[in-house]
């Protein structure tokens, strides 16, 4: 058997009262019974709506926060992981460090040469060979340069290091006119005391933090300016003949060496001799291959690509391919030229099989039929 459902209070009810005194009595009641709940809370009614509706959004705002640290914790993960492959694989693909080396990490301040040191310091420690590290600065007596910075970063990491004081700032400024570029001659004095340097800490490697696009915008420096194919290599001998220099940053991508140390928050310093001359040719290589690559995805990578793909029969150095005594053999030779032809792979149709012709116009040679002229 149901039970019977209880009737509603009068002021529950949406039929107006018969009796207009009984219905502004039930509103009194109604009133009272509200009052009554809020002072019971301590809260009115409608200010603890508020402060729910204050609870959710902010609970909902941490929850999008703890997203969002998780998604950047992620993809910092990611970068430090392709850091440590591209330096690892730049020092085997170009033998840079060998066992019992004493690696000679140059700092200037920058974002790259901390990050080349914290790389190597990593790779150190789970590398299957002993290598020694020890950091140098050369201060170079720039008006306002933090001299604490350096030195106080490097103790912290635990890393040998040594601060070399040389005043090349006063020759830079005495022998360049003002509104010359500096950096030719700071560079050159600059290397001549690292090498010094390198000589008395018994050194076997001298470490400098340049990266992909520096070889890159070095590559077309050269040719725009000094009408030469030459890029910055990965490992060299100095001119004296003494030490080796490697680049073990050479397939890290300066972007993300930048946002690896705003990750890692390194105590950067800017450089006040160069960061502040403007129209500088390397500025402006910069400012073409950073376009370059907004616009045309893949083509710096490709570029980069190239200078490990070199084929000198292609080119025109005469010191490095003997055009004047090759004759035809009658033989195919392997890697030879395709006269005439499109380069292979040019134009082809993305997603297409390479085949040497543009994708529009991919015709089989043993189709067509030649007419001997008449």
């Amino acid at each position: 058997m149901s039970q019977a459902t209880a009737p509603l209070p009068p002021f529950f009810n949406d039929t107006p009262s018969v009796d207009p005194a009984r219905r502004a009595a039930d509103a009194q009641l109604f009133a009272q019974a509200a009052l009554a709940v809020e002072a019971a809370a301590g809260v009115s009614v409608a200010e603890a709506a508020l402060h729910a509706a204050e609870r959710a959004e902010a609970s909902q705002a941490e929850a999008e926060d703890a997203a969002r640290a998780k998604r950047h914790a992620f993809e910092m993960n990611k970068l430090s992981k392709r850091l440590h492959r591209e330096v690892g694989q730049a020092i085997t693909d170009f033998n840079m460090i060998e066992d019992g080396d004493k690696v000679m990490v140059c700092m200037s301040g920058g974002k790259d040469s901390y990050g080349m040191l914290d790389i190597l310091m990593n790779l150190q420690r789970r590398a299957p060979i002993q290598f020694e590290i020890v950091a140098v600065n050369l201060d170079q007596k720039q008006p306002g340069f933090p001299e604490h910075v350096l030195p106080e970063y490097l103790t912290k990491v635990g890393v040998p290091f040594r601060i070399e004081e040389q005043d090349t700032y006063s020759v830079v400024k005495r022998v360049v006119p003002e509104g010359k570029t500096t950096c030719s001659l700071c560079s050159r004095l600059r290397r001549g005391i690292l090498y010094r340097v390198a000589t008395e800490l018994g050194c076997t490697k001298i470490a400098l933090g340049h990266h992909r696009d520096d070889i890159l915008q070095t590559m077309f420096m050269n040719m725009f300016f000094g009408s030469k194919m030459k890029g910055m290599p990965p490992k060299l001998v100095t001119d004296n003949g003494e030490h080796v220099v490697i680049r073990p940053m050479a397939y890290c991508r300066e972007k993300d060496l930048a946002t690896y140390a705003e990750h890692r928050e390194f105590p950067i310093i800017p450089c006040n001799l160069c960061g502040s001359q403007e129209g500088l040719q390397r500025q402006q290589m910069r400012e073409m291959i950073n376009d370059w690559d907004t616009r045309f995805p893949g083509r710096v990578d490709n570029m980069f690509t190239a200078l490990a793909n070199i084929v000198p029969s292609h080119m025109m150095d005469r010191s490095l391919y003997p055009f004047a005594t090759i004759k035809a053999t009658g033989a195919p030779v392997p890697g030879g030229d395709i006269a005439f032809d499109e380069d292979e792979g040019c134009g082809d149709t993305p997603g297409a099989a390479s085949t040497g012709l543009p994708g529009e116009a991919s015709v089989s040679l043993a189709s067509l039929r030649i007419r001997k002229a008449d």
